[in-house]
């Protein structure tokens, strides 16, 4: 998505927002480094799509099937990525439902074995040249995750839980940079990356202990959604308006929800904190009574 470039010194500049004070290491990483590279894949297509025109329908068919196949590749095997990228964010996840970079690699293999199909009708070299392509699209852009981790049996249901709330949570989130975008603002925009920082910590302290979302589901859902509303509200007015006042109330409203939601992850890890120092301190005495350990002092 375009922004409009703008800095300190630039004409109505603004004050930057504040950035999170959630330690770095805790905000998920939203992209994978290899996220563009499958866009090459459907340029490198585009001689099928040039050269199937001008010897007939046949030439035509099968041109076309190759590009579009290799487009439909590129595609599964960036969500692939972005997939791989949610799931290696997070302690504990679920596999992929579908294992998008394995059928981006079959269907490779399938464009590249179309494609190099000649009228001699041999088939071992187009089928070579498939197998070939698509084990380098597997070796290039890896599996997708086969197992889930982090959970063992008893957690599934407790994790699944999670996970709807989560995406719930994350469909505010998305809703709300859609909505700010709307008022083509960066600092606005820049503002709701931060808060979205925020939250989506929230969502990891959440998803690294599942009993915590009693806790946390009303941050989650309840709270997001209002402010999800509130954005979309917003939006429209300060795009037709651009009034100060209103614009004021709503990064105060900001700052509010930002505050509790960087208050309740603080509670919920020190609330985990103060299980292990309980655990820890039950143990030693144990030990000291066994005559393992000298008791606390």
């Amino acid at each position: 998505m375009a922004k409009r470039f703008g800095g300190k010194f630039s004409p109505h500049s603004e004050p930057a927002p504040h950035t999170s004070d959630i330690p770095k290491e805790r905000l998920p990483r939203i992209e994978h480094p290899y996220e563009g590279r499958p866009f090459w894949l459907a340029i490198c297509a585009l001689p099928f799509l040039f050269g199937a025109f001008g010897d007939g329908p046949l030439a035509l068919a099968q041109g076309v099937g190759a590009f579009a196949l290799c487009v439909g590749a590129a595609v599964l095997l960036r969500e692939g990525l972005r997939a791989q990228a949610a799931f290696d964010a997070r302690s504990k996840a679920h596999r992929p439902a579908l294992p998008r970079k394995i059928l981006g690699a079959v269907g490779f293999g399938c464009a590249m074995m179309i494609g190099s199909a000649d009228a001699s009708g041999g088939v071992w070299t187009p089928l070579g040249t498939g197998l070939i392509a698509g084990a380098l699209a597997l070796v290039g852009f890896g599996l997708d995750p086969l197992r889930s981790k982090g959970m063992g049996d008893s957690d599934r249901l407790q994790q699944s839980r999670v996970a709807a709330a989560v995406e719930i949570g994350e469909a505010h989130l998305v809703q709300m940079q859609r909505a700010i975008a709307r008022t083509n603002t960066p600092q606005l925009e820049t503002r709701i990356e931060v808060f979205t920082g925020h939250a989506r910590a929230l969502f990891r302290v959440v998803e690294e202990d599942p009993e915590d979302l009693r806790s946390a589901r009303r941050y989650m859902t309840l709270y997001l959604e209002g402010a999800k509303d509130a954005t979309e509200k917003f939006a429209d007015h300060y795009s037709q308006t651009r009034d100060a006042r209103v614009r004021a109330q709503y990064e105060a409203l900001l700052d509010d929800l930002q505050t509790n939601f960087t208050a309740q992850s603080q509670r919920l890890l020190a609330h985990g904190r103060e299980g292990l120092d309980i655990e820890i301190e039950v143990l030693r005495e144990r030990l000291a009574r066994e005559g393992v350990a000298p008791a606390p002092n």
